[in-house]
């Protein structure tokens, strides 16, 4: 059970497992554009939810929006289903290979014995494509990876199946209609607007505001709670950012690239000028959490290290707010 499917590697699981599904199946859509259309630029931070024993942070929305947002405004269909039952997940997976049918699933990453150890934890809002079956391993289209790996269908079973926060429940997804006629001009209007109300939302743990409750957060650590389980906080910050699911930095690039390519379909050459106003946000983020780094090796110990980081957090706040305001102005 084969089926020709072009593996592409991609910044961000997501993104490339979209992008990678929909041009099988004849919408040529780069990642750039399909984390554009599916407003994934985002911040939240959920001090009541625990992942690794910190508080949640996040810069990306919920497993699976970023799909489904391109679909809808794309008027693709996408079919998901989730099992209790693993036998019926394999079974449902392998009729899709049968079918000839690439598949996406959303897996756990702790157990992926193809990614190096030091990210393998407990994540469990990973995506990949199976698209075939040889001497008992399923071919697999990880997008993060370079190559095309191999699982054992108990290896499979088990990332699948991954317990905790987001389990995936062996959840699967693939494209079933994509429309002949595609108004992409509108669907990147709309999600940009999404975005940018995302972004500048009035909510305290959302967007910019998230942003600097963070900042605060980040001052008032040290005494609330020590200094041990404050750098245990910054660390997961820094590996959401930088490790898992593209992060901060990164998305912030990916997003300035749809900005690049959408400025040529608009025909409005100011969104030219915003990528490379996001290209420096990343920047930024990534010396922050340079910075962040730092602090964690007990490389910088002189005293204010954490205002000093609180306040950077704080400027990028600024500079999001004040550039997402532009980008809204400017559709």
């Amino acid at each position: 059970m084969v089926v020709e499917f072009e593996h592409h590697q991609s910044a961000h699981c997501e993104n490339g497992v979209a992008s990678n599904l929909l041009r099988h199946n004849g919408l040529n859509l780069s990642e750039p554009m399909v984390f554009g259309l599916g407003s994934g630029i985002f911040f939240v931070y959920i001090p009541f939810l625990k992942v690794n024993h910190a508080p949640a942070i996040s810069y990306r929305p919920q497993p699976g929006i970023i799909f489904s947002r391109v679909a809808k405004r794309l008027g693709i269909r996408i079919r998901r289903k989730k099992f209790s039952d693993p036998e019926e997940a394999r079974r449902a997976l392998e009729e899709n290979l049968v079918n000839g049918i690439p598949t996406g699933l959303q897996v756990g990453v702790f157990n992926l014995p193809y990614f190096p150890d030091q990210y393998r934890f407990h994540f469990n809002a990973h995506n990949l494509v199976i698209f075939g079956k040889e001497e008992g391993k399923y071919l697999v289209s990880d997008p993060v990876m370079e190559n095309i790996t191999l699982l054992s269908p108990e290896e499979l079973e088990k990332v699948r199946y991954a317990k905790g926060a987001l389990a995936p429940q062996g959840q699967m997804y693939f494209p079933i209609h994509i429309p002949k006629d595609i108004d992409l001009k509108k669907a990147i209007v709309k999600a940009i607007k999404s975005a940018c109300s995302t972004m500048l939302a009035p909510v305290p743990i959302v967007g910019v505001k998230g942003e600097r409750l963070v900042a605060r957060k980040i001052r008032k650590w040290p005494e609330k709670v020590g200094v041990k389980a404050t750098n245990h906080y910054l660390a997961q910050i820094v590996r959401m950012q930088e490790e898992i699911g593209t992060g901060g930095g990164g998305f912030r690039y990916i997003y300035a690239a749809f900005l690049q390519e959408a400025a040529g379909i608009l025909e409005k050459p100011e969104l030219k000028a915003l990528s490379q106003e996001m290209t420096g946000i990343g920047d930024e983020w990534r010396d922050f959490a340079l910075n962040a780094s730092r602090i964690l090796k007990n490389r910088k110990t002189e005293d204010g290290m954490y205002q000093a980081l609180a306040d950077q957090l704080d400027r990028l706040a600024d500079r999001e707010e004040a550039f997402f305001k532009k980008l809204k102005k400017a559709v």
